[in-house]
């Protein structure tokens, strides 16, 4: 015999060999003191539910089972005190439960506690994944990410130690910088993914499913006819007073006329313009390869650009072979004079879509022009249209009601007479 357990309502002689059951209560498992050997209460409502005391005075909640190899496993699920007596009844249940799948929690547990450590991953992550596939820009994005967010969050961690729970705190840590905050999640996710893909997790198991992204606001600004004229009017008083460098100049009306990308028209090559078929074909960009098309006004712009031997680049820069660098600099002091404060350089290619729109064109053709992969992309120009709708309405509008033999009269519709 061990000794006696005792509460208010149950008394216990423990003895040596012997299979206790009671319903562990918090009031039993305070009552209960260390014996020279260790005791095991077995729940009596959930079988192979146990309350372990060890001689120490620890006292632990645990599991039994037999995996499917027919061994017999006993897992901790914590410490009473860290855990009620019904918060580790709540966790032996899920536990249980993944036995009865087929799946082992005590092997789980140690496969996660030696899993390779986050920071590992996220290197190899670069250098297999984004350093491969990923352009310049957006892999200095996700080594700014990793460095600035998510290794200071998760570096040290197993890898399949990271719950959903952890990438919920990371993203909701982001909430004021909402954009930060889901390219940080969607970055997670795809390293996630490929963990999979790599054997180091199981499929289905990314801990960033169902994590929902913050809505973000679009920034999204077009310069209005007025606008347009001043910015011209700008554009054409800088390049009188030489105040600017004449290529910074012609590559913010490249901008304008063509609704070329940034960096699309400041890394632009004579190579890639044909001239007679007025075409600039980029052999690669944001989406690919990219054929822009080059209106008279663009390449009129271009024809007074003047070549430099030795450099391939249609806007030179000041270093002998480069293109130019600083042009957002030079385009703020740009903006300031035509009165335009905090339109971006981006706003130029809205600017021509926008134009477009409201011009008429259909979505897939404005897409085409923008070099846009996905239509979903070019959906924000959809409320520009407005007014192109409705004059193609009144015009289908016209054309039934005369073969209805109809005619407007002072706003009313009348029928006419044969």
């Amino acid at each position: 015999m061990i000794e006696i357990v005792g509460c208010a309502s149950q008394v216990f002689r423990i003895v040596t060999g012997e299979r206790v059951m009671a319903k562990i209560t918090k009031r039993l498992v305070d009552a209960i003191n260390p014996g020279d050997k260790e005791i095991l209460i077995w729940d009596d409502e959930m079988p192979r539910f146990a309350l372990r005391v060890r001689t120490s005075g620890v006292k632990t909640y645990i599991i039994q089972y037999r995996n499917a190899h027919g061994r017999t496993r006993k897992m901790t699920i914590g410490t009473h005190g860290v855990l009620t007596p019904d918060e580790a009844r709540s966790q032996a249940r899920i536990h249980l439960a993944e036995v009865e799948r087929g799946g082992d929690p005590t092997e789980d547990k140690k496969t996660k506690r030696h899993s390779s450590i986050f920071k590992e991953v996220a290197k190899r992550y670069m250098e297999e994944h984004a350093d491969v596939k990923k352009k310049p820009r957006s892999k200095k994005e996700d080594q700014r990410l990793l460095d600035k967010v998510i290794l200071p969050a998760l570096s040290s961690r197993p890898l399949l130690s990271i719950t959903r729970a952890d990438i919920v705190k990371l993203h909701h840590a982001l909430r004021d910088t909402p954009y930060q905050a889901n390219r940080a999640l969607s970055l997670l996710s795809k390293l996630f993914n490929l963990c999979e893909k790599w054997g180091l997790s199981k499929d289905g198991t990314n801990p960033c499913r169902h994590v929902e992204k913050y809505k973000e606001q679009k920034k999204e600004r077009y310069l209005t006819p007025d606008e347009l004229s001043r910015l011209g009017v700008a554009l054409a008083d800088t390049e009188a007073s030489n105040e600017e460098l004449p290529q910074a100049i012609a590559a913010i009306r490249l901008l304008i006329l063509t609704g070329a990308r940034f960096s699309e028209i400041i890394t632009l090559k004579w190579d890639y313009i044909d001239m007679d078929r007025g075409e600039m074909a980029l052999p690669d960009s944001k989406t690919g390869k990219k054929t822009v098309q080059l209106a008279g006004p663009a390449l009129e712009v271009l024809e007074n650009i003047p070549r430099q031997v030795g450099n391939p680049f249609v806007i030179p820069g000041e270093r002998r072979g480069q293109h130019l660098v600083g042009l957002p600099h030079i385009w703020m002091r740009i903006r300031e004079k035509a009165g335009l404060p905090g339109v971006r350089i981006h706003d130029l290619r809205h600017s021509f879509a926008s134009s477009a729109a409201q011009a008429g064109m259909s979505l897939p053709f404005i897409g085409a022009l923008l070099g846009h992969r996905e239509l979903a992309t070019t959906n924000r120009y959809v409320h520009l249209m407005s007014d192109p709708l409705k004059v193609a309405a009144n015009t289908v509008s016209t054309k039934i009601a005369e073969a209805l033999k109809l005619k407007h009269h002072k706003g009313d519709v009348v029928q006419m007479k044969k």
